[in-house]
């Protein structure tokens, strides 16, 4: 039986850990489209979004990205290998993700369960009608 961690009231902002250990809860209960392209998916949670990334993506403020997917088979943006030499990773930008959070007031797993679904429907290319029809059934319990 494998150790589970769970994560109560904060009375500070959450840990990369923290966030982390929720992510990962979500993965394992995303909607079933989802999970068959995240087999070998790493989370990685990062406090911000570095400086070779905001450029890569052309992004002026940092906190406009909240999580982005890395092909293990990407050599860079828009590049790829035939075969991949690293595993898939989807990083979580910490600092952005508790601005949502608190501007939003939701739960901050339902916060996560969204951009995760988002992030990895638009990586995908499921189509906005899909995306949101995931993360309507992930609200309603439907998963």
């Amino acid at each position: 039986m494998g150790c589970q961690s769970i994560i109560m009231n904060h009375t500070v902002p959450p840990s990369l850990e923290d966030l982390e250990t929720l992510a990962a809860g979500v993965l394992q209960n995303m909607p079933e489209e989802l999970l068959r392209h995240c087999e070998s998916l790493v989370i990685l949670v990062e406090d911000m979004v570095d400086e070779t990334t905001q450029g890569d993506l052309n992004i002026d403020d940092p906190f406009e990205l909240l999580a982005i997917y890395k092909s293990g088979k990407e050599i860079s943006p828009g590049i790829e290998r035939k075969i991949a030499n690293d595993d898939d990773v989807l990083v979580l930008y910490r600092r952005s993700l508790l601005d949502v959070w608190c501007e939003t007031g939701e739960d901050l797993q339902s916060v996560l369960r969204q951009i995760i679904i988002e992030e990895l429907g638009q990586y995908f290319e499921f189509s906005e009608d899909d995306v949101q029809d995931m993360t309507d059934r992930h609200y309603q319990g439907g998963l």
